[in-house]
């Protein structure tokens, strides 16, 4: 059987028109109420064999109050920004716009003097590929946003740029299934049967 690894973004630390690279700030009021009310949604997924989290203050605090207890993993830090850390884009784009505009259009890009998109996405990827390889595990990694971005790159084979078309929003989750290279995204839901006519 293959792997079941789900992702839940974070709760929120500041308002989503704020949100900063590398943001390591611990869950802001609107976050710790959205986790309160999801809870009994994504509680089940504490029944994980595996439960990890991102580093970040938000990861970790969102998981412990899902019930996940998670286990610190650095390869599921967001992406390292070097200079920008902290700035959001806008920020970024104000004081360096052609630095920005470089960062954006070449995935292989550092002009923040940290990691490239590329190696971000290979850096999670390669985190995916290296989970427990028991039959029917299943995994449960609370994240950035940006990191559930790479993953999902990384699952699809996708060219890096499509990471800047997926949008995760807090507390959502994203479940890919597979193992060591052969990944697949898998959506989930509720089955609503057909009409009969």
């Amino acid at each position: 059987m293959p792997l079941r690894v789900t992702f839940v973004a974070a709760a929120r630390s500041t308002s989503l028109l704020a949100e900063r690279f590398e943001d390591d700030q611990p869950l802001d009021q609107a976050g710790w109420d959205e986790v309160q009310r999801v809870v009994p949604d994504l509680l089940p997924l504490a029944a994980a064999e595996l439960r990890y989290c991102s580093p970040t203050p938000r990861s970790r605090t969102t998981g412990d109050a899902l019930g996940y207890a998670p286990l610190v993993q650095l390869a599921l830090r967001d992406c390292a920004m070097g200079r920008w850390r902290g700035l959001t884009l806008g920020e970024a784009m104000a004081r360096e716009p052609a630095a920005v505009d470089a960062w954006l259009a070449d995935p292989l890009a550092t002009p923040h003097g940290g990691e490239s998109l590329l190696d971000f996405i290979t850096r999670v990827g390669d985190w995916l590929d290296t989970r427990p390889l028991g039959d029917g595990d299943r995994i449960v990694a609370v994240a950035e946003p940006g990191v559930i971005r790479a993953a999902v790159v990384y699952a699809l084979k996708a060219p890096p740029s499509t990471y800047w078309n997926i949008d995760v929003r807090p507390l959502s989750t994203t479940t890919v299934t597979g193992r060591g290279g052969r990944w697949n995204l898998r959506l989930e839901g509720t089955s609503v049967q057909p009409t009969r006519m």
